[in-house]
This record gives structure tokens, C-alpha cells and sequence, in this order.
């Protein structure tokens, strides 16, 4: 085993029988939520897993390890400490060799499901093609991490705070298949509609498995991105979101926010600005994928 690499004994337990295992990010605890909503948040989730079958494994770095499996006291730790790292790949070496604690992107954590064997991966949104991308530059290396690691991404589709269409342009290129769950339009995180209409569609969890087992058993690398809609009791309608995003663009802006800190800045400036309605939305859909991700991966060892 991988030395920098560390395993709770439940989901090493649950891996060796071949038993379904979930993998869950931690930066949706540090740097998506407010203290104590986040650790609420991050423990309702893995019950959610457990209830529908898998075992959960939430992903973080803490003395130099990638550790696979948090307890209940090092998911606290994380919802409180105020010096957790958000980790990309970019930033894995040195947060591992300075021991310090590191809370894993969506491409940080599917690197490290990957080491641990673990094919099923559940977040909020994925990151993406940044608006105005075409002058910054600014793309998601989750895009990247997606088009090389087999790890499947459940997600309410891609944050509507980025450019969607880009996105998808970009996944398309890269040879990421998208498939939405349930309907022909391509989800925006908060709302269930995108504008735009999604590239692959499937109805039942046991398909989107094996769309995965043959994807993989034809040697094609890669993610595939599993998107899945709000519940339409807990969405935020699309063209009230916009407005919101516009604004919260706006102030970054003004403010200089720049590089890894614009996503937590413009999802807490949404949060601030729909009377918490956002971040609400943001946990029905998290557990919502949560149960998806579940059943996905029991399907995948039927």
C-alpha cells in the first residue's frame, strides 16, 4: 500500500469483502459551510450512505497521510480549524510533506479514492470552466483529474456559478461521458435547469453502473460525470440564482478575490444573499447525491 496512504479500518474492512464504499470530499466541510452546519452536514451524508447500503469514506489529509475514512472527532476538527488547506493536486505534496491539514477538492479526493481502489465518488458540483475564462485561464483541475482517474462523479451537474456550456464543451473534449439521471436537461447545481440539454441520459442507478463497468472494462480512462438534479421542493429556479451569481461575480471582482478563494467567496455571498436559501439547497442536493452515489455502488457489486 501507497505509504502516504491511510485507511479506516471500516472501509478497509469494507474494500477487502468487495462491499459498496462511497468516497466523500472534505472541503464541502472547511471551506462550503458555516461551523456547525458543515459538520451536521458532513455526518447526515455519510448516514445517508449508510442507510442506502455503502459504506462512506470522506477524504482528507492530516499528518502527512491521505486518510480514506474520517471519525467523528476529525470531522469536527475540520468543520472548527480555521488553518485547513483547500487542497488540489497541485497543493498534495507540500500540505503531506508540512503534515498540515489539507481539506480535498473534488480532484484532490478523486486521486486519492483512485489510490484506495474506490470507483464511486459523491460531491455537491463540480468545478469547471470559470466565466470570463477566455481572459483568466481559470479552469478547474477537476476537469483535468476526470479525463485520467476512474472514479465516478455523482454531482448536481456543474456549479452554476461557472460557465456550464464551457464546461461541457470542455468535458466533451477531454472524452468524459456526462450522464444525467431522470431527465433530458443538464442540471446547474442550486436549480434543475442549465439551458442546456444533457449529452447522455439514464433512469436507474443499476444502468449507470453498467455504463461504468463497460466503460472501464473497454480500457477507456477516465471519469464519467453523473449528474444528478436537485429535488424540485429544494431547488433554487434558475433565473433567481443568476441574479444572485451576477451580483456575487461583482464583488469578487471588487474585492481582488482571485484563484482557489472565488468559489468558497461567491457560494458564501449567494448563501448571505437568499436568506440561507442557497445553502439549504446546497445540503438536500449533497445528501440527495449522496443516495445516488449509494446505490450506484451497490449496483457495481451485485
Amino acid at each position: 500500500m501507497n505509504p502516504f496512504l491511510k485507511i479506516s479500518p471500516e472501509v478497509a474492512q469494507a474494500l477487502q469483502q468487495n462491499k459498496p464504499v462511497v468516497a466523500l470530499e472534505s472541503t464541502i466541510i472547511s471551506h462550503g459551510m458555516p461551523y456547525p452546519k458543515n459538520v451536521e452536514t458532513a455526518l447526515a451524508v455519510e448516514q445517508v450512505v449508510r442507510d442506502n447500503g455503502a459504506i462512506p469514506a470522506t477524504i482528507a489529509i492530516i499528518n502527512g497521510k491521505c486518510c480514506v475514512g474520517l471519525s467523528a472527532e476529525e470531522i469536527e476538527t475540520f468543520g472548527k480549524e480555521k488553518n485547513v488547506w483547500k487542497v488540489s493536486l497541485r497543493d498534495m505534496p507540500y500540505v503531506i510533506s508540512q503534515n498540515l491539514y489539507g481539506a480535498t477538492t473534488v480532484a484532490a479526493t478523486m486521486r486519492i479514492a483512485s489510490m484506495a481502489e474506490i470507483k464511486i465518488f459523491v460531491t455537491g458540483g463540480i468545478g469547471g470552466v470559470h466565466r470570463g475564462a477566455e481572459n483568466s485561464l481559470d479552469i478547474s483541475a477537476d476537469l483535468t483529474e476526470m479525463g485520467q482517474t476512474n472514479v465516478a462523479v455523482v454531482s448536481a451537474g456543474v456549479k452554476s456559478i461557472l460557465d456550464i456550456g464551457l464546461t461541457l464543451e470542455y468535458l466533451e473534449t477531454k472524452g468524459i461521458p456526462v450522464v444525467t439521471i431522470g431527465q433530458d436537461a443538464f442540471p446547474s447545481f442550486y436549480s434543475r435547469q442549465s439551458g442546456f440539454e444533457t449529452p447522455l441520459r439514464l433512469d436507474t442507478a443499476k444502468g449507470i453502473a453498467n455504463m461504468l463497468q463497460t466503460k472501464w472494462a473497454l480500457n477507456l480512462q477516465g471519469s464519467v460525470m453523473i449528474a444528478n438534479p436537485i429535488a424540485e421542493k429544494d431547488e433554487v429556479p434558475q433565473a433567481e440564482i443568476e441574479q444572485h451569481i451576477l451580483q456575487a461575480l461583482t464583488a469578487a471582482g471588487i474585492a481582488g478575490v482571485k484563484g482557489k478563494e472565488v468559489t468558497p467567496f461567491l457560494l458564501q455571498y449567494i448563501a448571505q444573499h437568499t436568506n440561507g436559501e442557497s445553502l439549504e439547497a446546497n445540503i438536500a442536493l449533497i445528501k440527495q447525491n449522496a443516495k445516488l452515489g449509494a446505490e450506484i455502488a451497490m449496483s457495481m457489486v451485485a
